[in-house]
């Protein structure tokens, strides 16, 4: 097969920060290299430099940063194009799936809009008519239904976030894809349904992927080769068989150990108080209007769920069952349409703006995407003391003491290092962790994790949950866990729900939800994850 993409003896040095006078090496010395139709899946912890090879890639660096080396697309060098080139590049050369879509999608922009102007920029000489028909065909076959064309960033959850993405990387027919976590927020069945699309273009149309994700199960079945990344460097190439069943260097091995999370064993409730009660709660969104048919989406269509004091409870279904959706009904972020919400003896949705202002200290959440709730304006000790001093709970040297004790707590250390950082300067995964941080930060009774471990590769999930069990310990927290990966969720929760088409349709304690699952999609949910 022909070489597609080369990369040879490739160094990526950011440029100096606040907090560092010398430049901070994160690429040193990687060179590998993908063929045309071919997959090579680029593997490793959080921080390790894979999203930066991406950006290196596609001339996304900082400014100031430093790169050495060279980088050729069918023997074309990237390094030292003009705009124009780099223009023509992005999206019609390699099309590049990010790992946080929030950051490829205009917030004021509908999906007809991002896919509309992608063409207009790069196709001028197609009309509107076949410029519809070219945006509805690749939206189908991401599974993003006409009906939702219309629809803008907001309005979607973080998995049909994310398939935009991925059609708009796919809607220039580019013959290399970089794909930078592109599942993360996808469910099982979903994900495997995306990435099976992918690999079956790189296929049929000879196209290149390159597959940069910390999910080794999902490397094995859709890559031909591994590239196993740790601290900058490429520790260990080969097909995938070679990479996963026999592992040469230590940290590969370490990796493929991580990944192998227990069943949690479910503790008795019944004596146990309720600490929230959900009572047939109901949220609709009426989509369509002028010239478009009306639809009627029923997010979350009589939902009860209680949840005991001191358990950590699971949300599991596929992406757009409406997960996020009630747990900003729960949260009071949107009002039901019917149903309440009981928090602490008291029903949230009537309670007056200061009390329900109050009653959030006790009611904290963890966003899926930390960019939802990270302030890109404020340092990293900044948007960690707002919480703090918005509802006065301590003075403010205190507060920036306390501060310092949960960066060192969600393992950030040391933590005088990332008090200055803004949230663009972080991984993903230390993203994240900040976001972890700003929850507990006010020691609430309730958390509410939407996908909390989702850009985590698997060693730092493992530390992270494991921080999330002891602080729950120690300061007697309650959790509904959102997640659609399985694996996580039968190490972590006590019971699970699991939701589709806006309804529970089951709920049991883990170990006997996986041991015999009673609905059909349940059933399908598991034979997709194990």
């Amino acid at each position: 097969m022909a070489t597609l993409l080369e990369l040879r003896e490739l160094r990526v040095a950011y440029p100096p920060t606040e907090t560092s006078s010398a430049a901070t090496v994160v690429v040193d010395g990687v060179s590998f290299c993908v063929a045309a139709g071919e997959r090579l899946g680029l593997v490793g912890e959080s921080g390790c430099g894979k999203s930066t090879i991406a950006k290196a890639i596609l001339q996304l660096l900082p400014p100031g940063s430093q790169v050495s080396g060279a980088i050729t697309l069918q023997g074309q060098s990237l390094l030292g194009l003009t705009s124009s080139q780099l223009q023509r590049l992005r999206g019609e050369q390699i099309g590049l799936v990010f790992q946080d879509p929030l950051s490829r999608l205009n917030p004021l922009m509908s999906v007809y809009d991002h896919c509309d102007e992608l063409l207009r920029s790069h196709r001028p000489a197609l009309g509107r008519s076949q410029r519809r028909q070219r945006i509805v065909d690749v939206l189908d076959r991401v599974r993003i239904p006409a009906n939702r064309l219309h629809q803008y960033p907001h309005e979607l959850s973080g998995g049909m976030r994310q398939r935009v993405a991925i059609a708009l990387a796919l809607l220039l027919h580019p013959p290399l894809i970089i794909a930078d976590e592109p599942t993360t927020a996808l469910d099982v069945t979903v994900a495997a349904e995306i990435l099976a699309e992918l690999t079956r273009l790189c296929q049929e149309e000879q196209r290149g992927l390159l597959l940069i994700s910390h999910d080794l199960a999902l490397m094995a079945k859709y890559c031909d080769r591994l590239a196993v990344m740790h601290q900058g460097k490429i520790v260990e190439v080969g097909t995938a068989c070679q990479v996963l069943q026999r592992p040469q260097h230590p940290y590969t091995q370490s990796l493929l150990a991580a990944g192998q999370l227990p069943c949690r064993p479910s503790p008795p409730l019944d004596a146990t108080p309720a600490l929230l009660q959900v009572r047939n709660l109901r949220r609709h969104y009426r989509l369509g209007g002028w010239l478009q048919p009306q639809t009627t989406i029923r997010a979350v269509d009589g939902v009860n769920l209680t949840l005991h004091r001191g358990e950590t409870l699971g949300l599991v279904g596929e992406s757009g069952c409406g997960k996020s959706t009630l747990s900003r009904l729960i949260l009071q972020l949107i009002p039901a349409h019917a149903g309440e919400v009981v928090f602490l003896g008291r029903n949230l949705s009537q309670l007056p703006a200061a009390q329900l202002r109050t009653a959030r200290r006790d009611l904290q959440m963890i966003f899926q995407d930390p960019h939802a709730c990270l302030n890109p304006k404020m340092t990293v000790e900044q948007n960690l003391l707002e919480p703090l001093l918005i509802h006065r709970l301590m003075a403010k040297e205190a507060a920036q003491e306390r501060v310092r004790q949960m960066l060192t707590q969600v393992e950030l250390t040391p933590a005088a290092a990332y008090l200055h950082r803004y949230p663009h300067a972080l991984s993903g995964g230390q993203r994240q962790r900040v976001a972890i941080a700003r929850a507990l930060i006010t020691h609430p009774q309730l958390v509410v994790c939407d996908e909390p471990v989702s850009m985590l590769d698997a060693h730092i999930q493992r530390q992270v949950l494991a921080l999330m069990q002891q602080l729950k310990e120690q300061l007697q927290l309650t959790y509904l866990f959102i997640t659609h990966d399985l694996a996580v969720a039968r190490s972590f929760c006590d019971r699970i729900a699991v939701m589709y088409a806006g309804q529970i349709v089951e709920l049991a304690p883990t170990a006997q939800l996986f041991a015999c699952p009673q609905h059909p999609y349940t059933q399908k949910l598991l034979a997709a994850a194990l």
